[in-house]
């Protein structure tokens, strides 16, 4: 079975923002979770992330970042800040579309093809909307059906046996699983396998 990145990209930054417009009356000077970052800081490495796989891939770059970054502006009320969200998300799948299979473009965890760039946007926006979900006292429990292509793409070493939400909060450092303590150093595989 094929994986249709620009579909889960798309249904992944609708499931994002639709948690994140939640939070939008509240003061997001606050922790995201249990990161080291605010709600605000969350949202704006999320903007650069979601915008730059866009720009990667058309920049095409094979040993460094862009030098063009596409962080939230010190000020931005959250409804803005959540709107460019899902502008980066649209980009990326019209992005995706336009990719031909052949392309690649650097990350430092590893150089990746439109594949693996839809699999880290669908990774940063469930993730790290939890975890401002989670700065707000909200329990957002991931989609399965997102998550279990993430894994696959990015995690080759990730353990089975287990729910694909709960597989991924493992690999991400963010929770146990039975039998297997919480990660602290962890990071994903971006290279094309």
């Amino acid at each position: 079975m094929t994986t249709l990145w620009p579909d889960l990209v798309s249904e992944a930054t609708s499931f994002s923002t639709g948690v994140l417009d939640k939070c939008t009356d509240q003061d997001w000077s606050r922790p995201a979770g249990e990161l080291e970052w605010s709600c605000y800081q969350t949202i704006s490495h999320l903007s650069q992330a979601v915008f730059g796989y866009s720009a990667l891939l058309i920049a095409r770059p094979t040993d460094r970042y862009i030098g063009v970054r596409f962080s939230v502006e010190a000020g931005t009320p959250p409804e803005l800040a959540v709107e460019g969200i899902r502008i980066g998300g649209t980009l990326l799948r019209s992005t995706l579309r336009e990719t031909g299979p052949e392309v690649r473009a650097f990350h430092p965890w590893g150089t990746a093809d439109a594949a693996g760039y839809g699999a880290m946007h669908v990774l940063e926006v469930l993730v790290h909307s939890r975890d401002i979900a989670q700065g707000f006292g909200l329990d957002q429990p991931l989609p399965d059906d997102l998550c279990e292509p993430v894994v696959q793409r990015l995690f080759p070493q990730a353990p089975s046996g287990f729910r694909p939400s709960e597989t991924l909060l493992w690999c991400t450092g963010r929770a146990a699983l039975p039998g297997l303590e919480r990660q602290r150093d962890w990071r994903w595989y971006a290279d094309v396998r």
